[in-house]
């Protein structure tokens, strides 16, 4: 590292002002910054409380806690591939098999995203932004393993252009940057990131009797013929891979799904890694299992069809639910501030993500349009609660 710091160091000069690349100093200082902790102080006089952390090693601590849901989701692609053409393989075939399919996608991911923010870095003459180094790492994560690496690409820009630069950058977006890319997707290509496209194939045969079909879409066919949920749940897969759909199965992420999405438990260890280091809030994680949970037993309560007679615990493990309670719903930018705003911002997602999920079989997996709505409403939240704050210390202050 001192030999790379040293390099660095000898050719600062031309990128500072006055150099022959000065116009290209932001890029320069981006990847100095990220390599190494930046050595300035501030000239402030008096008491200041200093630490170790910066925005890009806040990031990187987000981005460690998305390495479980990555390293699950590499193996889950092999592990279905292999189960899809009825063939046995080792733990390493299948990660093997996964980290082929997986990694170009995070290579388009980061590679378009970072190359737009150094553009706008650049013609902008400001530092490029750390916030793409998260959602860099969450497109991939929402996406299907079949996803055709253009429409990554395509999505990414969208989001990055529209979704962030448009309002001035990082911390000023008012969407979600990753749900941003995966509705953009969802609504322009939705052959390619809804049907039966949760499984990396290739160019192998299937197995006799094998469907790529996931817990939302399962539910949904079976609200729409009065089947039960849970029994449709253990009668798929017989001839190819019998009991995919138990309880715990769909816990641990064993099962067709989103690169990153599918295992409850690899999203539990990154909210557990986001609330230790205080990079993520603990009140909105588990404000959106509650709303999640409390509107599926009502549901139950009232009754109609089968969906919405599902146990209301199944609601936790099936589709996007705890990805995006753990690493969608907490994004700082675009959540609610307010302490008191946080329980409501977050009991909403889970309220309307169920009732997405059953009252619109068109959309069945609920968890991104319910965030993508309380980013919206997030500000009107946090407007109420100050204002409620505000009265009741008047009142207070004229008792």
């Amino acid at each position: 590292m001192e030999f790379i710091k040293h390099q660095i160091e000898k050719v600062k000069p031309h990128f500072e002002k006055g150099g022959k690349w000065e116009k290209h100093y932001y890029s320069f200082e981006a990847l100095e910054t990220f390599l190494f902790a930046p050595a300035t102080t501030n000239d402030i006089k008096g008491s200041q409380i200093r630490d170790a952390i910066d925005l890009k090693r806040l990031m990187m601590t987000v981005i460690i806690s998305m390495v479980p849901c990555l390293l699950f989701g590499m193996w889950n692609v092999g592990h279905q591939h292999f189960l899809a053409i009825g063939q046995a393989a080792s733990f390493g075939e299948k990660f093997w098999i996964g980290v082929v399919q997986v990694m170009p996608i995070v290579v388009v991911s980061y590679g378009v995203g970072l190359g737009i923010e150094f553009v706008f870095a650049t013609f902008r003459r400001h530092p490029v932004n750390e916030g793409f180094l998260v959602t860099g790492m969450l497109i991939p994560l929402v996406m299907p393993p079949d996803v055709p690496l253009w429409q990554v690409g395509l999505g990414t820009a969208f989001a990055v252009i529209i979704g962030k630069e448009a309002f001035g950058g990082t911390g000023m977006n008012v969407m979600n940057v990753a749900l941003t890319a995966r509705a953009f997707l969802y609504f322009a290509y939705p052959t390619d990131i809804s049907g039966s496209v949760w499984t990396y194939i290739g160019e192998a045969k299937t197995v006799a009797g094998y469907s790529g079909a996931t817990p939302l879409s399962l539910a949904a066919d079976a609200a729409t013929a009065g089947t039960n949920v849970i029994a449709s749940f253990n009668s798929f897969g017989a001839g190819w891979n019998e009991g995919v759909f138990t309880f715990s199965n769909m816990f641990m992420g064993i099962m067709p799904g989103c690169i990153g999405e599918t295992s409850t438990l690899m999203c539990l260890i990154g909210a557990f890694i986001l609330i230790a280091t205080g990079a993520g809030s603990w009140k909105v994680i588990l404000s959106v299992f509650g709303g999640a949970y409390a509107m599926g037993l009502l549901l139950n309560v009232i009754g109609g069809n089968a969906f919405v007679e599902m146990p209301a615990h199944y609601h936790l493990v099936i589709g996007g639910l705890a990805f995006g309670a753990v690493f969608m719903a907490t994004d700082p930018v675009t959540a609610s501030q307010t302490e008191t705003g946080k329980w409501i911002y977050g009991i909403l997602i889970g309220v309307f993500t169920v009732l997405i999920r059953v009252f619109n079989p068109a959309y069945p997996e609920g968890i991104m349009l319910a965030i993508l709505l309380m980013n919206v409403f997030a500000p009107l939240i946090d407007y109420f609660v100050v204002s409620a704050n505000k009265k009741r210390r008047l009142q207070r202050a004229t008792v």
